[in-house]
């Protein structure tokens, strides 16, 4: 059974120096943990050690992302010069071991039709999968039309387009998670729920805004088995009555989302997912290097969840598969 992770981060020296010239204030709170310690080593890694830690957890392949804090908070012309170096560079590790390494495309979203024309480029020239995208840049949420060139190039090229978290913005952490000691506030507003509310808001204001009724083949896919949208679906059904959706809601769900574990190694959240989005709907990922999955247990997960053989064959690498052979190169 191949094994494919879609969630598996990288940085650039290059990318983490034009962050830390921010203002501190205006950094993701994602910033320190990609830029300091073991985490920043094993991200900017990628030969050897990589592929040991892919190894001891059954993983056959990654498929490679830059990582949060990305280039969504730059300039846009510091972050179009970034994306095409981030993604040539990527395509480098991918053309040395191509049997371990596939990539998603850095998009520079302050800009979108450079961010939409580097799709292609990535997508046609340099092979790769799709890309990474996060939910806001600037003040603009995902849904403003702004990004539709994005959107519209994406589904053309039948491209997915993978939705990353970020931190909420200043005056939301401040009015929600804050009030602690500096490391929990830091820690609630991002990997404990501030990340995967922030992301899950994204996906819907995608939904309510038109974008899916706009572009009905765009994939979008959402990591931590749905960030926590797809628990809740019966009562965002009553958002989607007074919205007047074009589709009910669940129709969204199961045919422009795909969704993926992040390494939260859950057999009730996996039976979820797969009641709520459907098996082919449901991809797998580890989120190197920041969970512990990433380096162990991964296949043995997988292995030993109880599911259909089928079902473990389609999540481990065969919807993937599917997904990128639909792409138009």
């Amino acid at each position: 059974m191949k094994l494919t992770g879609l969630e598996e981060h990288f940085v650039t020296p290059d990318v983490l120096a034009a962050n830390r010239q921010l203002d501190p204030a205006n950094r993701d709170l994602a910033f320190r943990p990609a830029s300091e310690g073991e985490t920043s080593w094993r991200l900017l890694e990628l030969g050897e050690e990589r592929i040991a830690a892919m190894d001891a957890t059954g993983l056959d392949v990654q498929v490679l992302s830059l990582t949060t804090p990305g280039v969504q908070n730059l300039p846009a012309v510091e972050a179009v010069s970034l994306q095409t170096a981030s993604n040539d560079r990527l395509a480098e590790v991918v053309a040395s071991r191509p049997d371990r390494f596939q990539g998603l495309a850095t998009l520079a979203t302050a800009n979108p039709i450079a961010a939409a024309d580097e799709l292609e480029r990535t997508i046609r020239t340099l092979g790769f999968n799709g890309a990474m995208v996060f939910g806001r840049t600037g003040d603009k949420n995902m849904d403003h039309q702004d990004f539709w060139p994005i959107y519209e190039r994406a589904a053309a090229l039948k491209a997915p387009l993978h939705l990353h978290p970020q931190s909420p913005p200043i005056a939301v952490r401040e009015a929600y998670y804050a009030g602690f000691n500096p490391a929990v506030n830091a820690g609630f507003a991002t990997f404990g729920v501030g990340w995967h509310y922030d992301a899950g808001v994204q996906f819907l204001r995608m939904i309510v805004a038109g974008v899916f009724d706009r572009f009905p083949d765009l994939q979008i896919i959402v990591g931590h088995w749905g960030e926590l949208v797809l628990f809740f679906l019966e009562r965002i059904q009553h958002l989607a009555d007074v919205a007047h959706l074009q589709r009910p809601l669940i129709e969204y769900f199961r045919n422009n989302l795909y969704v993926a574990p992040s390494g939260i190694l859950s057999d009730r959240y996996l039976r979820w997912a797969i009641d709520v989005a459907g098996a082919d709907r449901v991809l797998f990922s580890t989120d190197y290097p920041f969970e512990a999955a990433s380096k162990a247990g991964a296949r043995q997960f997988l292995e030993a969840t109880d599911i259909t053989d089928a079902d473990k064959t389609a999540i481990a690498s065969g919807n993937w598969d599917r997904l990128t052979n639909q792409i138009n190169r």
